[in-house]
Protein backbone atom coordinates (compact mmCIF):
# COMPACT_ATOMS: atom_id res chain seq x y z
CA UNK A 1 0.00 0.00 0.00
CA UNK A 2 1.59 3.44 -0.96
CA UNK A 3 0.65 6.66 1.53
CA UNK A 4 1.13 9.93 0.37
CA UNK A 5 2.62 12.53 2.74
CA UNK A 6 1.12 15.78 1.62
CA UNK A 7 0.61 19.32 1.22
CA UNK A 8 -1.98 20.49 -2.05
CA UNK A 9 0.98 22.53 -3.10
CA UNK A 10 2.63 22.42 -6.68
CA UNK A 11 4.93 19.61 -5.78
CA UNK A 12 2.61 17.27 -3.70
CA UNK A 13 0.38 17.58 -6.87
CA UNK A 14 2.97 16.34 -9.12
CA UNK A 15 2.35 12.86 -6.94
CA UNK A 16 -1.20 13.19 -6.39
CA UNK A 17 -1.84 13.49 -10.10
CA UNK A 18 0.91 10.75 -11.24
CA UNK A 19 -0.64 8.19 -8.69
CA UNK A 20 -3.93 9.25 -10.37
CA UNK A 21 -2.88 8.74 -13.77
CA UNK A 22 -0.64 5.23 -12.98
CA UNK A 23 -4.30 4.11 -11.36
CA UNK A 24 -2.29 3.12 -8.14
CA UNK A 25 -3.77 2.84 -4.90
CA UNK A 26 -3.15 4.82 -2.13
CA UNK A 27 -3.66 6.56 1.19
CA UNK A 28 -3.00 10.60 1.54
CA UNK A 29 -1.89 11.77 4.71
CA UNK A 30 -1.87 15.24 4.94
CA UNK A 31 1.37 17.18 6.38
CA UNK A 32 0.43 20.50 7.54
CA UNK A 33 3.92 22.67 7.22
CA UNK A 34 1.95 25.74 8.26
CA UNK A 35 1.88 24.12 11.92
CA UNK A 36 5.62 22.89 11.90
CA UNK A 37 4.49 18.91 11.17
CA UNK A 38 7.41 18.43 8.52
CA UNK A 39 9.43 18.58 11.17
CA UNK A 40 8.14 16.21 13.63
CA UNK A 41 10.67 13.40 14.58
CA UNK A 42 8.63 10.69 13.20
CA UNK A 43 8.51 12.66 9.75
CA UNK A 44 11.90 13.41 9.39
CA UNK A 45 12.64 9.72 9.72
CA UNK A 46 10.68 9.31 6.35
CA UNK A 47 11.80 12.48 4.32
CA UNK A 48 15.08 13.82 6.40
CA UNK A 49 14.50 17.31 4.22
CA UNK A 50 11.52 18.53 6.21
CA UNK A 51 9.37 19.07 2.97
CA UNK A 52 6.65 17.63 1.34
CA UNK A 53 5.93 15.45 -0.71
CA UNK A 54 7.06 11.64 0.67
CA UNK A 55 5.82 8.45 0.22
CA UNK A 56 6.40 5.03 1.56
CA UNK A 57 5.30 1.71 -0.20
CA UNK A 58 4.90 -0.87 1.73
CA UNK A 59 5.26 -4.00 -0.61
CA UNK A 60 3.62 -7.20 -0.77
CA UNK A 61 6.92 -9.09 -0.72
CA UNK A 62 7.56 -7.18 2.69
CA UNK A 63 10.11 -4.48 1.25
CA UNK A 64 9.42 -0.80 2.34
CA UNK A 65 10.44 1.78 0.21
CA UNK A 66 10.44 5.27 1.67
CA UNK A 67 11.26 7.97 -1.01
CA UNK A 68 11.82 11.93 -0.35
CA UNK A 69 11.86 14.30 -3.60
CA UNK A 70 8.99 14.94 -5.51
CA UNK A 71 11.34 14.23 -8.57
CA UNK A 72 12.87 10.26 -7.39
CA UNK A 73 9.10 9.92 -6.15
CA UNK A 74 7.85 10.16 -9.99
CA UNK A 75 10.76 8.10 -11.35
CA UNK A 76 9.61 5.48 -8.63
CA UNK A 77 6.25 5.57 -9.81
CA UNK A 78 6.77 5.43 -13.25
CA UNK A 79 9.14 2.61 -12.60
CA UNK A 80 7.12 0.31 -10.51
CA UNK A 81 3.51 1.04 -12.44
CA UNK A 82 5.64 0.62 -15.98
CA UNK A 83 3.27 3.69 -16.98
CA UNK A 84 4.37 7.36 -17.93
CA UNK A 85 8.17 6.15 -17.91
CA UNK A 86 9.99 5.31 -21.20
CA UNK A 87 11.90 1.45 -19.99
CA UNK A 88 12.15 -0.01 -24.11
CA UNK A 89 15.00 3.56 -24.79
CA UNK A 90 17.35 4.76 -22.89
CA UNK A 91 17.45 7.81 -24.72
CA UNK A 92 13.72 8.87 -24.20
CA UNK A 93 14.01 7.90 -20.52
CA UNK A 94 17.19 9.71 -20.23
CA UNK A 95 15.16 12.89 -21.82
CA UNK A 96 12.26 12.94 -19.53
CA UNK A 97 14.67 12.61 -16.55
CA UNK A 98 16.28 15.42 -18.14
CA UNK A 99 13.00 17.65 -18.07
CA UNK A 100 11.66 16.40 -14.67
CA UNK A 101 15.63 17.59 -13.27
CA UNK A 102 14.88 20.87 -14.94
CA UNK A 103 11.56 21.31 -13.63
CA UNK A 104 13.34 20.06 -9.97
CA UNK A 105 16.49 22.55 -10.50
CA UNK A 106 14.68 25.45 -12.13
CA UNK A 107 10.96 26.27 -13.07
CA UNK A 108 10.20 25.23 -9.20
CA UNK A 109 13.10 27.20 -7.48
CA UNK A 110 12.70 30.41 -9.05
CA UNK A 111 8.79 30.46 -9.65
CA UNK A 112 8.38 29.59 -5.92
CA UNK A 113 11.48 32.35 -4.82
CA UNK A 114 8.55 34.85 -6.69
CA UNK A 115 6.30 33.56 -3.89
CA UNK A 116 8.35 33.92 -1.26
CA UNK A 117 9.45 37.32 -1.76
CA UNK A 118 5.95 38.70 -2.31
CA UNK A 119 5.17 37.51 1.05
CA UNK A 120 8.47 38.76 2.66
CA UNK A 121 7.62 41.98 0.91
CA UNK A 122 4.11 42.40 3.16
CA UNK A 123 6.21 42.09 6.41
CA UNK A 124 7.43 44.53 8.56
CA UNK A 125 10.86 45.46 8.91
CA UNK A 126 11.86 44.61 5.12
CA UNK A 127 13.69 46.69 2.81
CA UNK A 128 11.07 47.70 0.05
CA UNK A 129 13.81 47.83 -2.37
CA UNK A 130 15.53 44.68 -1.52
CA UNK A 131 12.16 42.94 -2.13
CA UNK A 132 11.65 44.11 -5.76
CA UNK A 133 14.74 43.77 -6.99
CA UNK A 134 14.43 40.17 -5.98
CA UNK A 135 10.52 40.29 -7.17
CA UNK A 136 12.52 41.52 -10.65
CA UNK A 137 15.24 39.16 -10.86
CA UNK A 138 13.02 35.92 -10.33
CA UNK A 139 10.58 37.01 -12.45
CA UNK A 140 12.85 37.92 -15.35
CA UNK A 141 14.07 34.17 -14.69
CA UNK A 142 11.13 32.58 -14.67
CA UNK A 143 9.80 34.20 -18.03
CA UNK A 144 12.85 33.05 -19.27
CA UNK A 145 12.12 29.35 -18.64
CA UNK A 146 8.86 29.95 -19.78
CA UNK A 147 10.70 30.66 -23.10
CA UNK A 148 12.70 27.40 -22.59
CA UNK A 149 9.32 25.73 -22.42
CA UNK A 150 7.62 27.26 -25.18
CA UNK A 151 10.50 26.24 -27.62
CA UNK A 152 9.97 22.61 -26.12
CA UNK A 153 6.19 21.99 -26.78
CA UNK A 154 6.20 23.93 -30.38
CA UNK A 155 4.82 21.41 -32.38
CA UNK A 156 4.70 18.81 -30.04
CA UNK A 157 1.22 17.71 -27.50
CA UNK A 158 3.57 17.03 -24.47
CA UNK A 159 6.87 18.04 -23.01
CA UNK A 160 8.69 14.81 -24.68
CA UNK A 161 6.06 14.07 -27.22
CA UNK A 162 4.52 11.31 -25.55
CA UNK A 163 3.16 11.81 -21.94
CA UNK A 164 4.93 11.34 -19.03
CA UNK A 165 5.85 12.16 -15.73
CA UNK A 166 7.74 15.34 -16.90
CA UNK A 167 4.26 16.66 -17.64
CA UNK A 168 3.33 15.42 -14.29
CA UNK A 169 6.22 17.48 -12.97
CA UNK A 170 5.73 20.75 -14.81
CA UNK A 171 2.28 21.35 -15.08
CA UNK A 172 1.72 22.17 -11.25
CA UNK A 173 3.83 24.85 -11.75
CA UNK A 174 2.38 26.10 -14.78
CA UNK A 175 -0.75 26.18 -13.51
CA UNK A 176 -0.04 28.70 -11.37
CA UNK A 177 1.22 30.77 -14.63
CA UNK A 178 -0.58 33.94 -13.29
CA UNK A 179 1.56 34.36 -10.32
CA UNK A 180 4.42 34.01 -12.02
CA UNK A 181 4.49 35.24 -15.78
CA UNK A 182 0.96 37.29 -15.58
CA UNK A 183 -0.54 35.56 -18.54
CA UNK A 184 0.46 33.15 -21.09
CA UNK A 185 -0.19 35.42 -24.23
CA UNK A 186 3.39 35.28 -24.95
CA UNK A 187 3.63 31.46 -24.61
CA UNK A 188 0.84 30.21 -27.05
CA UNK A 189 2.71 26.46 -27.28
CA UNK A 190 2.93 26.17 -23.10
CA UNK A 191 -1.10 27.82 -22.86
CA UNK A 192 -2.33 24.96 -25.43
CA UNK A 193 -0.33 22.31 -23.33
CA UNK A 194 -1.34 23.88 -20.17
CA UNK A 195 -4.83 23.36 -21.03
CA UNK A 196 -5.13 20.41 -22.63
CA UNK A 197 -3.70 18.41 -19.53
CA UNK A 198 -5.54 20.34 -17.21
CA UNK A 199 -8.60 18.73 -18.85
CA UNK A 200 -7.65 15.17 -18.31
CA UNK A 201 -9.86 13.60 -15.40
CA UNK A 202 -6.86 12.33 -13.25
CA UNK A 203 -5.50 15.43 -13.41
CA UNK A 204 -8.74 17.44 -12.18
CA UNK A 205 -9.18 14.23 -9.37
CA UNK A 206 -5.18 15.25 -8.33
CA UNK A 207 -6.32 19.18 -8.19
CA UNK A 208 -9.26 18.68 -6.05
CA UNK A 209 -7.77 16.66 -3.31
CA UNK A 210 -7.52 18.36 0.37
CA UNK A 211 -8.00 21.65 -0.96
CA UNK A 212 -10.43 22.59 1.72
CA UNK A 213 -8.88 20.14 4.80
CA UNK A 214 -5.95 22.82 5.54
CA UNK A 215 -5.27 25.96 5.97
CA UNK A 216 -3.05 27.67 3.71
CA UNK A 217 -2.40 30.61 2.04
CA UNK A 218 -4.16 31.12 -1.24
CA UNK A 219 -1.27 30.03 -3.50
CA UNK A 220 -1.18 26.16 -1.68
CA UNK A 221 -5.30 26.43 -1.89
CA UNK A 222 -5.89 26.61 -5.79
Amino acid sequence: MITLYYLPSPNGRKVSIALEEMELAYEIRLVNIFENEATRPEYLEICPNGRIPALVDEREEGEVVKIFESGAILQYLGRVSGRFYPTASESKRAWVDAWVFWQMSALGPMSGQITWFRRAATKPGRDPAETSLAIHRYTKETKRLYGVLERQLEGRKFICDEYSIADMACWPWVEQYGSYVGDLADYPSVYTWHAHVGARPAVQRAMKLCVDQIKAPADFRR
